[in-house]
């Protein structure tokens, strides 16, 4: 149940940095593209983890 929610919300933070990336260059928000990124690897690499650990 937790993976299921962790992945929801990792799918809605790539999404919402995808769409950070693609408004116009300059109505980009550089510390929100940073923050979107960081978040999402992180929340990435916890859901990779996991998936090996249970294999």
């Amino acid at each position: 149940m937790s993976m299921g929610i962790l992945s929801l919300i990792t799918f809605v933070i790539w999404f919402v940095a995808i769409q950070e990336f693609l408004k116009p260059e300059k109505n980009q928000s550089n510390r929100k593209i940073m923050m979107l990124t960081s978040a999402g690897s992180l929340l990435t690499l916890v859901l990779t983890i996991s998936l090996f650990q249970s294999l």
